[in-house]
């Protein structure tokens, strides 16, 4: 059950209690549903009771304890508990084996896509049919994020041609990596209309920075956004966000390789206290997907620090400590962090940043 889905279940929970004269509100039309937060537990949870308590005049409790009946007997919802205020913690049924099953999708994606057998996890392995121009103004950052949205695109099957106003500059190709299809339009029938206009990088130059920090400079911030163009991207420490993503890449590149010198590998299984990472990896299509409906490469970015700063607290656990053996939770936690690695490396890719294995 994915968090829409869920959310639809409370929804539907409020419904049939205020339908059973439990409840006189209104029914919303939405329910949050997000990560346990501290003191919380289950897969996920949601502030409907507390959304709800003043409408209904009861304490945000009381109206918990009356949605949890309703829930518990909602299919795929196997347990509900009342922590806090009033915080509906849900465990779904089947969630550990769900999680499992992801991990080896996701492993099974990077071998199929190291053996040239199909595209990464999220990407779609066959041409879909679509077919889409994209043309830049003659301004760097328009033209970079052109070229990851023409990337993100490609992943999603579709055929992409990209073109700018004017003949790139050579730094923009040889230093930030971009690949423009034609300049100008000499050969279109009707003036191109301009489709990729983020607001522009202004007078600092992203060159500078290197192709990988140029790069996530630019694609970072949404279109709307201005970027901000500091050597700040090119530190090396946690208040970088690419240096946060793509140190979580090499730690986990680290472990493999750490793992096969004690001898084991990676083998999925049910891992505790992780929801919040294998939420952001069953997200990831939807995000790869979104980025490209809506040309916005900065979804995939945000995503990949999400998945960075969620894959961190699980890397000290994953090989054994002083005199212990290797263990079945070893391999299960190696291989939910080897999954988050190949989600790092494939998004890196598909915004034409290096994942280094080392760093």
């Amino acid at each position: 059950m994915t968090p829409v889905e869920l959310s639809r279940t409370v929804l539907r929970a409020v419904r049939r209690a205020v339908d059973d004269g439990e409840l006189s509100v209104v029914v919303p039309g939405r329910a949050v549903v997000t990560v346990p937060g501290p003191g919380g537990c289950g897969d996920y949870a949601t502030n409907i009771a507390l959304q709800l308590a003043r409408p209904a005049g009861q304490p945000p409790q009381r109206v918990a304890e009356v949605l949890r009946p309703y829930l518990l007997g909602a299919a795929g919802v196997g347990d509900v508990v009342v922590t806090g205020p009033g915080f509906l913690n849900i465990s779904l049924q089947g969630a550990a084996q769900g999680s499992v099953a992801l991990v080896g999708e996701i492993l099974r994606s990077r071998s199929r896509s190291r053996s040239g057998g199909g595209g990464g996890y999220g990407c779609v392995d066959r041409a879909t049919g679509q077919v889409v121009q994209l043309h830049a103004p003659h301004e760097v950052r328009a033209v970079v994020v052109m070229d990851a949205v023409a990337r993100v695109l490609r992943s999603q099957g579709a055929l992409v041609r990209t073109s700018c106003a004017a003949r790139p500059e050579r730094e923009w190709t040889e230093v930030l990596g971009v690949e423009v299809d034609a300049y100008g339009t000499p050969d279109a029938p009707a003036p191109l209309e301009v489709n990729v206009r983020p607001v522009p990088a202004g007078p600092a130059d992203p060159v500078s920075l290197g192709r990988d920090a140029g790069r996530w400079a630019l694609l970072h911030p949404a279109a709307h956004d201005r970027p901000r163009i500091t050597s700040a991207y090119l530190s090396q420490r946690e208040g970088n966000p690419l240096f946060r993503v793509r140190y979580a890449h090499a730690r986990t590149r680290a472990l493999s390789r750490n793992a096969a010198d004690l001898g084991f590998d990676a083998d999925p299984g049910v891992v505790q206290d992780v929801r919040a990472l294998e939420i952001a990896l069953a997200d990831h299509p939807r995000v790869l997907a979104a980025a490209a409906t809506q040309h916005a490469p900065d979804r995939l970015a945000r995503h990949l620090l999400a998945v960075a700063d969620a894959v961190t607290p699980l890397l000290p656990t994953v090989l054994p400590r002083g005199e212990e053996k290797p263990s079945a939770a070893h391999r299960a936690r190696l291989a939910l962090a080897e999954a988050a690695g190949t989600v790092l490396a494939g998004g890196l890719s598909l915004l034409g940043i290096d994942a280094p294995d080392h760093l």
